[in-house]
């Protein structure tokens, strides 16, 4: 609403915090084009820069570079992979103010993507190609979405339509962005929001639940699919702009896990005014572990 956005998400010092959107696997920085124009118009500035999906420990660091570049209060948004990225890249910056994830990896310190989908395996499992890649000086497998899985795994709440292009345009990510382990959580000590996508078919939303509740984070639930952000770009915009306004407050203003959930109707009632994913590298390593299994 243009009459209150001037108003909201003003820290202690006055400022506006600049607002940084990261995205997961197979996506690059546009699919947050809607959510950004929204938050555009609220009047926050808005960067997305692209994330390299070569590994979390050399992607976290890349973003965290960004994050020194931006002088003033930070909102930090991550979709998919792209939340433990940003988990990684905010530890240690003070202007960091509020994490946002967006039907996201949270791992803790010691876990990886590949062991989170252990716990909570996904559709994902059988929807990826494993791809062999070479560049000048290194060499590695690159995971792609299978382009029939798209749409049902990925973006059925999307036209199928759309979900093709998706398929066409994706950018893969190599297995080390989901073997990796966390070194550091920043949610442990950052204030954080997450949204919970109910028919989300490549992150568990078992996992999506546990990973908010585990982190004390504001918790909103919608019956959307894993790409929340393109299918839902108000309700997204509304979450970060609840990170935005409270940014620098007391980190007790996030609710837990059960009590989001029960606060729903009320959250939702602001989300009604109102890359992608991991899964698939954490699961192509459930694969490697079930056959060895065997």
């Amino acid at each position: 609403m243009t009459t209150t956005s001037a108003a909201v998400g003003r820290g202690a010092s006055g400022a506006k915090p600049t607002i940084v959107l990261v995205h997961g696997a197979f996506a690059d920085a546009s699919s947050w084009d809607g959510v950004i124009e929204r938050l555009e118009q609220r009047g926050y500035t808005v960067t997305a820069p692209a994330n390299p999906l070569r590994g979390l420990y050399s992607d976290s660091a890349y973003i965290a570079s960004v994050l020194k570049s931006i002088k003033g209060p930070i909102v930090l948004a991550g979709h998919s992979y792209g939340g433990a990225v940003i988990s990684s890249a905010a530890a240690g910056n003070p202007d960091v103010k509020s994490l946002v994830y967006i039907s996201a990896l949270m791992p803790d310190i010691g876990e990886s993507g590949m062991s989170l989908s252990a716990r909570f395996p996904s559709a994902l499992a059988t929807a990826t190609d494993e791809v062999p890649y070479r560049t000048g000086t290194t060499s590695g497998t690159d995971l792609y979405l299978k382009r029939d899985k798209v749409h049902p795994v990925f973006a059925a709440c999307l036209p199928e339509s759309q979900a093709n292009l998706l398929g066409v345009t994706q950018r893969p990510a190599a297995t080390t962005a989901f073997s990796e382990k966390a070194k550091v959580a920043a949610w442990k000590s950052v204030p954080s929001w997450a949204l919970v996508g109910r028919q989300d078919m490549t992150i568990s939303p078992d996992q999506e639940r546990f990973q908010a509740k585990r982190a004390n984070s504001h918790t909103v639930e919608l019956d959307t699919c894993h790409v929340s952000l393109l299918a839902e770009p108000g309700a997204v915009a509304d979450l970060i702009v609840q990170g935005a306004t409270h940014a620098g407050s007391d980190p007790k203003l996030a609710a837990t896990g059960d009590a989001g959930r029960n606060n729903q109707a009320s959250v939702l009632g602001g989300v009604a005014g109102v890359a992608f994913a991991v899964g698939a590298a954490a699961l192509f390593y459930g694969r490697r572990l079930r056959r060895n299994t065997r």
